[in-house]
């Protein structure tokens, strides 16, 4: 089958676009034929490697999968139109008795710790199976899975966002941060973004954002938001940036505020000045994917209407290596999708 892959870790170079070895599908698995895959930033950072991250070469990344089963697997059919979680749990354990599925050290995601889908097939547990939700296409199936299940356990259950609190969300363009803006206008906050450029801010604003301040039309963007806040601080702030915005993010923290990430996509090595922590007791929190629940919430959301798909843009399979290039220089707002080359 063809497949966008890498045999070594490193930057764009290492990307190939060719054939690799058909899965393997083993006991209480299923084969799919992937209809579309979107990518996320942690497809940059596997593909870049990190220390201890051991991988079976070639790897395949893409954790976001939308596609249609080969052939009859348990309950599926041949045919069905499905889409994938992409947690994978290996065992079972305290945490996920407790429905902590991403706690668990069994816990894998698809894309990083075993081959994922951007492939022509994939292998899955049946486990993770679900039915496509009617009237998406397969692009806008796939381009919310990872990011909805990832902003869903950092807004509700590690951050606990509550009705009428306010919200800061550093950056808007990527997936989760997007998807994030839209969860918390769902969930009753007052959502302020920090938006890089005027028509990130203007789709910010659409999704429902009551304040969005353009930190490239203006160095000092933490400014006017303590002015909004009446100098009083947001209740949970969203830092998936890192170490260009950390310093900020403290500062904006209110009394007894949440700040939470799941990513730093400026870079992990951030200062911190710890008498913002006591004084005003902040709470700083980590969060990396979610439940098996999680997910089918995501999918009700997504039902529902609660949740969109963006999409950035859709290229072929063969082109991935561009959708990581338009992620690494944060050209996008919303999801970049890879489709099958036909």
């Amino acid at each position: 089958m063809q497949a966008l892959h890498f045999e070594a870790h490193g930057e764009l170079d290492v990307l190939q676009f060719g054939n690799v070895p058909d899965p393997e599908v083993p006991d209480g698995w299923a084969l799919l034929k992937v209809d579309a895959c979107s990518l996320n930033h942690l497809d940059i950072w596997v593909r870049r490697g990190w220390p201890g991250l051991k991988l079976e070469m070639p790897h395949i990344g893409g954790s976001d999968v939308a596609g249609t089963l080969v052939a009859d697997a348990g309950d599926w059919k041949a045919g069905d139109a499905v889409v994938v979680d992409p947690g994978l749990s290996t065992r079972q354990d305290a945490w996920t008795t407790r429905g902590e599925d991403s706690m668990s050290p069994g816990y894998r995601i698809l894309g990083e710790h075993v081959r994922g889908g951007f492939a022509e097939f994939v292998a899955v547990p049946l486990e993770n199976l679900h039915s496509r939700p009617a009237g998406l296409t397969a692009a806008e199936a796939a381009a919310p899975l990872l990011v909805g299940l990832t902003a869903y356990r950092m807004l509700v259950h590690r951050a606990r966002l509550q009705t009428g609190e306010r919200m800061l969300v550093v950056g808007s363009g990527g997936g989760v941060n997007s998807t994030a803006i839209q969860l918390g206008c769902h969930l009753g906050a007052e959502v302020h973004v920090v938006a890089g450029g005027s028509e990130k801010a203007q789709r910010a604003e659409e999704l429902g954002a009551a304040l969005v301040v353009d930190y490239k039309a203006d160095e000092a963007w933490h400014k006017p938001l303590f002015t909004a806040t009446e100098r009083g601080g947001y209740d949970v702030v969203v830092d998936n940036v890192g170490r260009a915005t950390w310093k900020q993010s403290l500062r904006l923290a209110g009394i007894g505020g949440r700040i939470v990430t799941v990513g730093n996509t400026s870079g992990p090595l951030a200062e911190t000045d710890i008498r913002f922590i006591f004084s005003r007791q902040l709470s700083i929190l980590g969060s990396t994917m979610g439940s098996h629940a999680d997910f089918a919430a995501v999918l009700e959301l997504l039902v529902q209407g609660a949740l969109k798909p963006l999409i950035h843009c859709e290229l072929p399979l063969s082109e991935g290596a561009r959708g990581h290039e338009i992620l690494e220089q944060g050209e996008m707002f919303g999801k970049v999708v890879l489709l099958p080359n036909h």
